[in-house]
């Protein structure tokens, strides 16, 4: 679908009108100290003299396995900078490694955000290359760098390989839940447990399943954020370090042209993410990340936009959790996210502008697929409409999210008693009862666990199924939340329920027992309980107390919008004020 869109600027900058002309090229007393500090560190005039200074935002950590590569890929961006001409300075900002901070990095996505901003804000840097990967980098880095307005592009970490274990091909996340569930009802070994922990997760990278990260760094792709085809490249494979150079390179010239995000990006771009993530059979996660990006850049979406396209893009990425057999090294080998892409053109802006200068449809003209079960024809596609649903009612006036292509078809039409935790240590206590009044009709509640509630919203979605389900050999059941889940995550979970549980949304009168009907097809979900009766429980409802009473998590949960809404802090929106002005230089 054409879409008008803003041709990059023919005219180049010159020296002079680099941003970081202001603290070094003036015959001031401030830029002297800006100069002899740099030249403390060694550099020289002819290092950054006339050239775009490159700031590389860089979420390497020691506790982030997803960015271990980071180190060393790092220099191969250096390299690229110093080859175009330019001068690379590389800037840490916080890691956010998903298993490892607690209680969720959701918590934190919005600081990395700050962070990103600031950083490009406050220092000598006329564009930037951002370096993430792990599930919250990616929108974190995106969403800060729209903000700060300067030309960036963004370097994808790429998944890892394949796991292993005994000749089985491992997928993260997806396998570690399918085979604790096998654990949890006798039919695994302590010792099979063990080595499939050292299996599962066996080089550097994001999850290789279509989990949240891999999602959110073809979404980035998509919208027009990175080189075409980085978002597949496994991080491992010699192609990695030959794009990172690239995105080097790229970075000084988007500056000469002043290709900033505002100049790049329109509504176009974020509705070709929509849909890619759609074909992709994207993590539920997609849908929060990618309203609060849309919100930074100035082209807003929504739910309703999420489930238009659901409507209409299959799921034709043969990847699991949607799909049933590969994972994000197969999909690279078989010609990647540009392949995907050539094959959904009908439903994309082809000609959107991306970070290389080049629109969609150039970048996509000569892709290839070269396994069709890998990255299915749309006459074949794994699922006829999209990845996620958006359902309301009186129960989520604002949405709950649902992942089709993830859930036991019988369960998209079903009405059953709800079972309703107002805490996860309740319900991980109950779910291993044997004598838990539950049967595969109830629906399992979980509240409380929201934006504000979690907090942070963490991954607790994907309830577990009783155990004495389980043994029984329930393999899927409804859950309800105001939670997220991980994108590696599958099954029948209605999440993201809005408004949550702890601001008073209608979750929280919800009692054990009540029946709720659910209708995929139909978008609906209906608690049904009378009005009177809802009226007497709001009237009886107390708010529960807050969670933080000081520091950061204190500020998050006064200023954390709701899920809908993208869970960015109000004050960050971009049209909450004023655009920040360029720092005083005295």
């Amino acid at each position: 679908r054409p879409a008008k869109t803003m041709k990059p600027t023919s005219s180049r900058k010159t020296p002079a009108e680099l941003r970081s002309a202001r603290w070094f090229a003036p015959d001031e007393f401030r830029a002297f100290g800006h100069r002899s500090r740099l030249m403390q560190m060694g550099y020289g005039p002819e290092d950054w003299r006339g050239k775009p200074v490159i700031a590389i935002v860089n979420t390497w950590s020691d506790i982030n396995q997803c960015h271990s590569h980071f180190k060393q890929r790092v220099e191969d961006v250096k390299r690229g900078v110093l080859q175009a001409g330019g001068f690379p300075i590389e800037l840490p900002a916080i890691s956010l490694s998903e298993p490892m901070v607690k209680p969720t990095t959701m918590l934190y996505r919005n600081l990395l955000a700050m962070e990103t901003e600031e950083l490009l804000r406050s220092h000598p840097v006329d564009g930037a290359v951002l370096m993430g990967g792990c599930d919250k980098t990616t929108p974190g880095l995106l969403m800060g760098a729209f903000s700060a307005g300067l030309p960036c592009i963004y370097l994808p970490a790429g998944p890892m390989l394949r796991g292993n274990w005994k000749g089985q091909i491992l997928g993260s996340g997806s396998d570690a839940f399918k085979y604790w569930d096998e654990r949890r009802a006798g039919r695994l070994s302590d010792a099979a447990w063990a080595e499939m922990e050292a299996g599962i997760a066996r080089s550097h990278g994001t999850c290789m399943t279509m989990g949240t990260a891999a999602t959110m760094m073809g979404i980035a792709e998509a919208i027009g954020m990175t080189l075409p085809g980085a978002s597949s490249i496994p991080a491992p494979d010699a192609n990695h370090p030959r794009m990172s150079a690239e995105c080097g390179r790229r970075a000084v010239l988007m500056v000469w042209d002043d290709l900033t995000p505002s100049t790049l990006l329109t509504r176009a771009h974020f509705e070709n993410g929509i849909a890619v993530a759609m074909a992709l059979g994207c993590s539920t996660n997609a849908i929060i990340h990618l309203v609060a990006m849309s919100g930074r850049a100035g082209h807003p979406v929504g739910l309703a936009d999420f489930d238009a396209a659901s409507r209409k893009v299959p799921v034709i990425a043969n990847i699991r959790p949607s799909g049933d057999r590969y994972l994000m090294e197969d999909f690279y080998y078989a010609g990647g996210l540009p392949a995907l892409m050539k094959r959904i053109d009908a439903h994309l802006h082809t000609d959107a502008i991306t970070v290389n200068g080049r629109s969609v449809g150039d970048n996509i003209a000569a892709a290839e697929v070269h396994d069709d079960d890998v990255i299915r024809p749309l006459s074949n596609p794994i699922y006829a409409e999209g990845a996620l649903a958006v359902l309301r009612g009186n129960l989520a006036p604002d949405g709950v999210v649902i992942k089709p292509s993830a859930c036991a078809p019988h369960l998209l039409q079903h009405r059953g008693p709800a079972l309703v935790f107002d805490d996860y240590p309740a319900l991980k206590k109950a779910v291993d009862d044997p004598d838990l009044d539950v049967t595969g009709d109830h629906i399992l509640v979980l509240r409380y666990a929201g934006p504000q509630g979690g907090p942070g919203m963490p991954e607790w979605g994907m309830l577990p199924i009783p155990t004495k389900l389980v043994k029984a050999g329930v393999k899927d059941m409804l859950r309800l939340s105001d939670a997220r889940m991980s994108g590696t995550s599958y099954g029948g979970c209605l999440l993201h329920c809005a408004p949550e549980a702890y601001v008073g949304g209608p979750l929280a009168l919800v009692q054990t027992g009540d029946m709720i009907s659910v209708d995929v097809p139909a978008r609906r979900i209906h608690l049904d309980v009378g009005d009177d009766e809802l009226a007497r429980r709001r009237a009886a409802w107390k708010a529960p107390p807050p969670r933080y009473e000081r520091g950061y998590g204190w500020m998050f949960s006064r200023h954390i919008l709701q899920a809908d809404q993208g869970c960015d802090f109000d004050f960050l929106e971009t049209a909450f004020g004023a655009p920040v002005p360029e720092p005083d230089i005295f």
